[in-house]
């Protein structure tokens, strides 16, 4: 009786993996989550992969360019043209090899930086004790521990910085401006090609760029005076003594200030009318011109507006709406507490008939990004994204951690989404005429124009409908009888 119920299953399980063979309807995901997810190229040739939910990932697009990762502690990109870069728990290291040249570069929190590259400059700095540049001549190469000694060039915004037992000594230059503190910032001498002055900081001071510029001051801030321009067809000139008195001159426009904050004004009549009145400035300002308007009551209300830009706040910083120009685009951000809730819309300024690109995020529940051109990305949640819109790898590392939903659309038609970190995936091709659904490994259905099939356990077991309408059952599993 065993012997012929061994044959019959035996039997069974040939039939059924010849049947598993011939099937024409075959998914393209593989879901075995949470032990692996792998997913066909894109439209763009982008194949994915991900384990461990959002922990382990990685992809391969047709070039040859490879990324992968442990989410929040590794990240490695290996470029076909031979660049690389790797991250540990970004931003707290990360290295940078570029493919073209010998340049490499590597940081530590953007405390400790290093970066050797193919201009035959070296740089090493541990911020703020150490810094180095080595360029491989005497005159332009250093090394500086701070506050010991340092001799450093184009740093720190200046053409050149110097200290000794600082702030005991510092000199900077910035052109022909050379400062000497001595100590920091209280004493200071101003020379250098035709500069010179002299400030006992903050109880007076003065110095001049000869027939170009001059600033004095004293009980700093209290007392000023500058001037610029000198050289000009349009000087202008600073001074007061607040918070008494305040005025700006120059061609075409003054502006004078008494009791500062309380009352001012701004009287321009070139290149353009513009008069505003001021009290308790900047909260109360009433402006009009030939290209601006400025009408504000804050906190409460504010709106202004000018060829550059125009924007309104209520009840600031609550909500605040915003147009201005760049290039060929047109901007609007509209933002409640700034990143509660922040939309950014681009429209082309040539073709304003084209359809909008948007950026929308409401924190921390979703963000949502349209190009205008059939690409759209929806997360939920995404607490991330709205702080770091320029960070890819600040994204890339910890913003998937959070996608408990995701949808995916790279052209009208072409859509997926995923539950659970692809726990459950919904991919759709209009192209390909296929829908696929998978309950991880437990479950999956895959419908083309070939037919219709329902998978189990990985696809052990699966029946399978063919367009013509006759239904096959096959299954992987093989039983073998006992001898």
């Amino acid at each position: 009786m065993i012997l012929r119920l061994n044959s019959a299953l035996a039997v069974f399980g040939a039939a059924c993996l010849c049947a598993a063979t011939a099937a024409s309807v075959q998914p393209h995901e593989t879901n075995l989550w949470p032990l692996m997810v792998t997913r066909p190229a894109d439209s763009e040739g982008v194949e994915r992969w991900s384990s461990l939910g959002p922990l382990r990932f990685g992809s391969t697009n047709a070039a040859g360019d490879r990324l992968q990762g442990f989410r929040p502690l590794w990240h490695q990109f290996d470029g076909a043209d031979g660049s690389k870069s790797v991250s540990v728990a970004y931003p707290l290291w990360y290295h940078v090899a570029d493919g073209k040249s010998d340049r490499e570069r590597w940081t530590f929190f953007n405390l400790i930086n290093s970066d050797a590259g193919s201009d035959q400059v070296d740089r090493f700095s541990v911020w703020p004790f150490y810094y180095s540049r080595d360029t491989g001549e005497e005159d332009s190469s250093y090394r500086a521990l701070f506050p010991l000694y340092g001799d450093i060039g184009q740093r720190f915004g200046q053409d050149r910085l110097q200290w000794l037992l600082a702030p005991l000594f510092v000199r900077y230059q910035n052109n022909d401006e050379i400062t000497t503190a001595t100590p920091w910032p209280f004493i200071k001498s101003i020379n250098g090609d035709g500069h010179r002055g002299f400030e006992f900081w903050p109880i007076a001071g003065q110095r001049e760029e000869i027939g170009v510029s001059q600033r004095k001051f004293f009980l700093w801030p209290l007392g000023f005076r500058s001037s610029k321009n000198l050289d000009t067809d349009t000087p202008s000139s600073r001074s007061g003594f607040l918070p008494f008195y305040a005025q700006t001159n120059s061609p075409g426009y003054r502006s004078e200030s008494y009791g500062w904050p309380f009352f001012g004004y701004v009287d321009r009549t070139s290149p353009v009318r513009y008069h505003a009145k001021h009290f308790l400035y900047p909260l109360w300002v009433q402006g009009r011109g030939e290209e601006r308007y400025v009408n504000r009551w804050a906190p409460f209300f504010s709106h202004s507006r000018s060829p550059a830009k125009t924007q309104t706040w209520v009840l600031w910083p609550l909500w605040r709406d915003r147009e201005w120009d760049s290039n060929h685009l047109h901007h609007r951000r509209q933002q409640l507490l700034y990143f509660v809730y922040n939309s950014e819309i681009q429209r082309s300024r040539q073709s304003p008939d084209l359809a909008p690109a948007i950026k929308r995020h409401v924190w921390p529940l979703f963000s949502h990004w349209d190009n205008g051109a059939g690409r759209v990305q929806v997360q939920a949640i995404s607490p991330i994204d709205v702080f770091f819109p320029h960070q890819e790898r600040m994204r890339q590392m910890w913003s998937p951690l959070f996608a408990f939903y995701r949808f995916d659309q790279t052209s009208p038609g072409e859509t997926r989404h995923s539950f659970l970190w692809d726990a459950i995936t919904l991919t759709e091709s209009s192209v390909e005429e296929r829908r696929e659904f998978h309950l991880g490994p437990l479950f999956d259905y895959t419908q083309t124009p070939e037919g219709k099939r329902w998978g189990f356990f990985a696809g052990l077991l699966s029946i399978e409908r063919s367009h013509a309408g006759s239904l096959t059952a096959s299954s992987k599993a093989r039983f073998l009888s006992r001898r």
